[in-house]
Formats: C-alpha cells, structure tokens, sequence
C-alpha cells in the first residue's frame, strides 16, 4: 500500500540537543548514600594527576619524600577549593578543577632557571586573571567544537596504555576488570548501573590488593627501581613523612618572586589549559543532561578557573589548574552527573589534604592503575566530541576537511613537537629566549589546542558565505543559545546560586 514505509527501512537517528539515557542529570542529585559514593569515586579519579605531578616536579626542585607531600597537600586543598568555587560561581557544571600537565614544561623551565641555582626549592608565583572567553565560544560551532573535544579525550592517549605497560600485571587487570563492570556486569539483578557506576571503586580495591599483596610476598624485590616504584604499593616513607593533620595556606613557601619572561610562558600554558578546559566543559555539559553553554556562561568559567590560578599561586601548588578531563569522562560512565556529587567530592579532596596520613594512603596506589581508568574514562571524552557530529552535515566536503584535516594536525603537530623533545632535550623553537622557547613548545605540544585552532580558523573562512556553510557547520542549531535568555532552560542549569543573577546578570 502507498503512504505506509515498510517497517524495516531504516531512518537516522534524530539529533538530540541534551543527551538521553543520563540517570541524575545536573539538577537531580541522586539519594544521600549515592552521592556520597560517587562523590568519593571523582576523589579517586582525580588522585592520579594529583600525585603524578609532584612525583615530576618536587625531585627536580631538590625535595624528597616529606616535600612531595606537603605539595600533593596542598595541590588536592587547593583543587577541593577551586572546585567549590567553580561549581557555585562559575559554569556551574560538574566539572573538577584540578592539576594540569599542561603547566609542567613552562614548570620545569622556571626550576632550572639561572637565578634559582643557589634556592633549593624555587618557587614562583604568575598572577594571571583571565579575560571572558566569550567571543570564543560565540563563534564556536559544532564542527569546530567537534576536534576540540574528541582530542581534549584522545590527545592525552600517551597517559593510558602506556602507563598500563609500564606495570603490566597490575595495569592489565585494572583495565579488563573495568570493561567487565562497566560493560558486561551493568546490572545486578533488579538494580540498574550498578557495574559502572562503582566500577572504579570495585576495581581499584581488587587490584590494589592484589599488588599489595604481590608486594609483601616480594614478587619485586630483586626487579629494577622503576618496576619496583611503579608496581609496589610500598609508599612507607610518603605515608611517614605526611603529618597527621596540616592545613595549607597562602604563601606557605615564602613571599612570591615575578620574572616577565617566564609570566608569558605561563600565559601560554593558561592559553593550552583554557583551550582544553574549555573542551571538557563542553563534554561534561553533555553528560550533564544539559543544553549548549551560552557563551557568557564559559567566559564565567573561565574567569573563575583564573581566580584559580591566583590561589595556585598563592598556596604554592607548583602547578596551574584546569578542567579535569578524567572527571569529565566519569560523568559519562556512571551516568551520574549531578552538581552535588562534585561538590561532595571537594569536599573529600579537603578532608583528605588537611589528614595528611589518610590522603597518602591513597596516594599510594599505583599509577598503572590509574592509567587503565584513563584508558575508558579519556575515551568517554572524546565520544562527547564525536556526539557532536549529529548537528554537522556529514556529506559536505568542506565538513570532511575542515574535520579530517584538524584531528590529523591536532596529533600530528604535537608528536613531531615531543619527539623531537625526546630526541634534542629540548624542543623545535630554540632561541636564546627561554620563555619565548617555552611559549610556542607548550602551545603546540597541545592536540586539542592545535586542533581546535587549525579548526576554528578554517571553519571561520573557508566558503564563510556560501548559502549552505550556516547549516553544513551546525551553527543553527547552537544559534538559540548564543544569549542566555534566549532559550529558558540556560536558566535551569545555569544561573547562579541565592538569586545572584539578580546582581550579576548573564548575558
């Protein structure tokens, strides 16, 4: 008969402005006792870098055990901080602020720098307040927003399964037991999610025990050094050398030190971590539940994670703060995404840097274990980004370009950038100026930042005045949230807090 379509003709799948299939999105916590839970998982989640980049840094500034403890302190007080701060007064989305490994290279320039070679622990402090990064996001499409996030996920790919490799019987079962819970063991009898949304808690207690357990039978005691400190879970001297209770506070290394130079370093590592952070509040704004950002909502975020940057510098974290992508990419597994599990988990982060013991306690699980999480939870992110293609026409060439094109210098950039880092000691643009070196190093040693912006100026002047770029780039559909008045539910997952739009009122 005509007019009826034979059941089995298939149709696309319709376009979703907020994504489906989330169980609490931002505005609905779950219960009390599942909060809480999930809100220690993100704590866990976040302990990797945490530990990675004092374990980096304080070495090279001359500092041992008890130094390296009072950073990891001092970096998990002042990420529990910014973390309330962002999630009250910023985007408002469930994000975490935490260390970034985008901050290491300009980092690592300022310890060795000439006028530090008499101070055994340097310490500088770059005061940086941010400019709204509203125009930014106004212009942002979803095909150029598509190789910003996909990369925030996959441009990090060299902190997972290389750092499964370097423990592979501890890493390797992390990674597996995490597919099982997550994939296979989804539902316990009536209850729905159970596997993935305690899948990290569940794996990382089996597998911490199996490597303490490995440890205490010896399993490496006559292996090299860095098997022993990447397999073991004999932390003795983090644990002995952290007080039991220690609060950390401005200015706790001394009065703060300014060099120009290395303050535009530092401006560019900020310009990496903008770009990525802003890659991760568009992730999680999808996990979230929820609709497009406005644009004056991220140029709120990001004026909030410079107001960051200024207590990292004052509390001494040796570190800059940005977006956690690891977090981000939780959201997406649990499908719990709700505003006051964030901030239940700044709450841990507090607790557990002011008790030193118990918080090196965690931080004595092995990293493996925490690369085998970032092997999902980085690939959680970057589907985000491949989410967005639905608002894209597909079939346009000038789409195949512009998004073929960035993903592939988004990652081809950067390699050559580290690899002849690895090879040289140092990297592609070698002058006489050090921060001028570390200015352009740290910015294209960024995937997602030469991503997002080999495709934001493509996309902004190729065929810009074509009749069909407006529909083939996706602007359509974010066009109803370029203000945030214009579509009533920026309201609802948004506005800030006590009726405080009332006095600073978004745009």
């Amino acid at each position: 008969m005509t007019g009826h379509k034979p059941q089995d003709v298939f149709e696309p799948f319709p376009v979703k402005e907020q994504l489906p299939g989330v169980d609490y999105c931002l505005t609905s916590p779950p219960p009390w006792h599942e909060a809480v839970f999930q809100g220690f998982q993100h704590f866990l989640v976040m302990l990797g870098t945490t530990v990675l980049i004092p374990t980096i840094l304080v070495p090279q500034m001359g500092g041992g055990n008890y130094e390296k403890a009072q950073v990891i302190q001092t970096l998990l007080f002042v990420a529990g901080l910014n973390t309330l701060l962002q999630s009250f007064f910023g985007t408002r989305l469930p994000v975490v602020i935490g260390g970034s490994y985008t901050y290491i290279l300009p980092t690592v320039s300022i310890i060795f720098a000439r006028r530090y070679s008499y101070i055994i622990e340097p310490e500088e402090v770059v005061i940086l307040i941010y400019l709204p990064s509203s125009s930014f996001i106004k212009f942002l499409s979803p095909l150029s927003a598509v190789p910003l996030v996909t990369l925030t996920g996959l441009g990090l790919y060299s902190l997972g399964f290389p750092g499964v490799a370097k423990c592979i019987e501890i890493g390797l079962p992390e990674l597996i037991l995490m597919i099982i819970f997550t994939q296979y063991v989804r539902h316990i009898g009536e209850r729905r999610g159970i596997g993935n949304r305690y899948a990290v808690v569940f794996s990382i207690a089996v597998v911490w025990l199996y490597a303490h357990i490995l440890t205490i039978a010896g399993a490496y005691r006559h292996r090299p050094v860095q098997t022993q400190y990447h397999c073991g879970t004999d932390r003795a001297g983090l644990i002995y050398s952290s007080p039991w209770i220690r609060v950390p506070y401005p200015f706790q290394w001394g009065p703060p030190t300014f060099n120009a130079g290395e303050v535009f370093a530092m401006m560019a590592a900020s310009f990496a971590a903008l770009i990525e952070s802003t890659g991760t509040f568009i992730a999680a704004s999808r996990y979230s539940c929820c609709t497009h950002m406005p644009p004056s909502i991220c140029g709120r975020g990001v004026s909030w994670l410079g107001v960051g940057l200024l207590l990292d510098g004052m509390f001494g974290t040796a570190n800059g703060s940005a977006a956690s992508v690891e977090n981000a990419g939780l959201l997406g597994m649990t499908r719990i995404a709700s505003r006051r599990v964030i901030q239940i988990s700044a709450g841990f982060m507090l607790f557990f840097a002011v008790l030193g013991k118990f918080g090196a306690l965690f931080a004595s699980i092995p990293l493996p274990i925490f690369a085998a999480l970032y092997c999902i939870l980085f690939a959680y992110v970057a589907s985000a980004g491949l989410n967005l293609l639905q608002f894209c026409h597909l079939n346009s060439f000038r789409t195949k370009f512009i998004l073929g094109f960035s993903l592939f210098m988004g990652l081809s950039v950067p390699q050559y950038f580290n690899e002849y880092t690895l090879v040289a000691g140092y990297g592609p643009v070698h002058t006489h100026g050090i921060w001028f070196n570390d200015m352009v190093n740290v910015i294209f040693s960024s995937p997602a930042t030469v991503a997002a912006i080999v495709a934001y100026l493509l996309d902004m002047t190729v065929q810009r005045k074509h009749s069909h770029t407006r529909r083939d780039r996706g602007w359509h559909w974010w066009g109803k949230f370029r203000s945030f008045k214009d579509d009533p539910r920026s309201e609802e997952f948004y506005s800030l807090p006590y009726n405080l739009n009332k006095y600073f009122p978004p745009v």
